[in-house]
């Protein structure tokens, strides 16, 4: 009896250790989008295991770079494992079609996906979901500013026939028209398609200054190949969704003189020594080539390494007020992902707020030319 009123004396007296931060991850690790999501799944092995003193679990599931896999393992994550917080996926269209599961499992959704679309316009959705990869109107305002800087007056733009290649599309057309850059081309192609030779006949017909090509990973590299297969001679955009080794391995000798802008993190050694993301940058750079080998770096894996420090940053404060697994601690932890200040990260500096959940500046972008099959910075 004695042993039963000191249990409870005790019990009363000291709180109940908090459950553990449960963090839900859908990538895709296999697909046509898995030389973007296999560096994002081994960049969730480097993330912290305990924040705030709090131990950190992860559940990863591999969405097969497909839309309703990508749902489905939301959902799961939600109702299931009551994750305290989503991360990804790894494609516009998948992190598109997530939105809703998130919003009504009341859930923060960090997408590692780059269409402004996935976080803008703000409203009782998207005030669920933040991103980390820089928006397509920062990276088109880049390539429009190289392309009057260096005399392009035409260009042909071929995209995927999705969200990111029409979202592309959208920002780019927008800003090439004030800048009296005149569009001569407006083509499509699917991620997995084999040939774009249609495509491509087309473009050339129409004799322009550039070509720019709106697609991601390795599938980018098609166009790009059959552009040069065909003779081409003009200058070759691609955008910030092909900055990794095995789009340059696939490409080859074709990506020669491609330009693109970029997240620092992909020339992080080539940065001036006051740059802001310099120091951030090549944390990452350190702690992933140490795993994975030299050279073995791309900025999709730093998009992953850039959800972590979010939450690293924001959990703390969400602690204060709930405990993990709890309604409220999600909420106080959305709440505190859109306090997050001056956070020097991989891609740039995040500063977030109620009507900007990506909060990157002109800091978060480089422009980066390919010379002898290896990323250089444009200065």
């Amino acid at each position: 009896m004695k042993k039963t009123l000191l249990a409870a004396l005790l019990a009363a007296i000291v709180p109940a250790a908090l459950a553990d931060i449960t963090v839900g991850v859908t990538l895709s690790a296999t697909g046509p989008a898995a030389s973007l999501g296999i560096p994002e799944k081994n960049t969730i092995d480097l993330l912290p295991r305990t924040i705030g003193g709090q131990k950190v679990n992860y559940i990863v599931l591999d969405d097969a770079s497909d839309t309703t896999t990508a749902v489905k393992n939301a959902k799961k994550l939600i109702s299931e494992n009551k994750v305290d917080v989503l991360i990804g996926s790894t494609t516009t269209p998948n992190s598109l079609a997530m939105i809703d599961a998130a919003a009504e499992g009341e859930t923060p959704m960090i997408s590692m996906a780059a269409s402004a679309r996935i976080v803008e316009p703000m409203d009782d959705k998207k005030r669920w979901v933040f991103k980390t990869p820089q928006n397509d109107a920062q990276m088109s305002t880049a390539i429009v500013e190289h392309m009057t800087n260096n005399g392009i007056q035409t260009v042909a733009y071929i995209g995927f026939s999705d969200a990111y290649g029409e979202g592309w599309w959208n920002e780019f057309s927008k800003i090439a028209e004030v800048r009296k850059i005149k569009l001569v081309g407006n083509e499509r192609f699917n991620r997995t398609d084999t040939s774009v030779t249609g495509q491509i006949l087309k473009i050339l017909a129409a004799k322009p200054d550039a070509v720019l090509i709106g697609g991601a990973g390795t599938p980018a590299a098609l166009p790009q190949k059959s552009l040069k297969e065909k003779g081409y001679k003009g200058v070759i955009y691609q955008t910030h969704g092909v900055a990794n080794a095995d789009f340059l391995r696939v490409c080859g000798k074709d990506c020669e003189a491609t330009v693109l802008p970029a997240g620092p993190v992909l020339v992080a050694d080539q940065l001036p020594v006051d740059h802001p993301v310099k120091k951030s940058a090549l944390d990452y750079v350190g702690k992933y080539e140490a795993a994975h080998g030299k050279g073995s770096v791309s900025t999709f894996g730093a998009h992953a390494w850039d959800a972590g420090l979010l939450l690293a940053a924001a959990a703390p404060a969400a602690l204060k007020k709930a405990q993990p697994g709890s309604k409220e601690f999600r909420a106080a932890l959305r709440e505190a992902l859109e306090g997050v200040k001056n956070l020097p990260a991989a891609h740039g500096v995040f500063n977030m707020s109620a009507t900007d959940h990506l909060g990157f500046d002109q800091r978060a972008r480089v422009m980066v030319k390919v010379e002898n099959g290896a990323w250089k910075l444009s200065k």
